[in-house]
């Protein structure tokens, strides 16, 4: 079975945007809920993750623009138009190609700890 290749744009935007699959899977769960107002006691109950990762995925989000401050401690769906619709092709080809996205984030994730572990490794000079 071929591995199917994603869209150049949603490529892209999953090597530099997307850091995690619980950061995907809380901007889509957001995304489909936009009127719901999302603290993080609700976010880590709807992600079956700690409250303290749901508070970070929550702040990494409104840091990057997906979300907006709703009221003192929720924050609702409001990407700018642009990134609304990378999100909305992210979602679709999420849902055709689970897989080959969470790979492909985790594969990142592996190049960043292999670069990290290499700048740690000591090398002989040679003479």
């Amino acid at each position: 079975m071929a591995i199917p290749e994603l869209p150049a744009d949603v490529r892209r935007f999953i090597l530099t945007s997307i850091p995690s699959v619980p950061y995907l899977e809380a901007a889509l769960l957001l995304r489909a809920e936009p009127q719901q107002a999302w603290t993080d006691s609700l976010l880590a109950q709807r992600l079956y993750v700690p409250e303290r990762t749901a508070a970070e995925l929550l702040a990494q989000l409104r840091q990057a623009g997906v979300v907006t401050a709703a009221d003192g401690s929720s924050v609702r769906f409001a990407p700018l138009p642009e990134l609304a619709v990378l999100l909305d092709r992210l979602a679709a080809v999420y849902t055709a190609h689970l897989m080959t996205v969470t790979n492909l984030i985790h594969s990142r994730l592996e190049r960043r700890a292999h670069q990290f572990a290499d700048a740690f490794r000591f090398r002989k000079d040679k003479e």
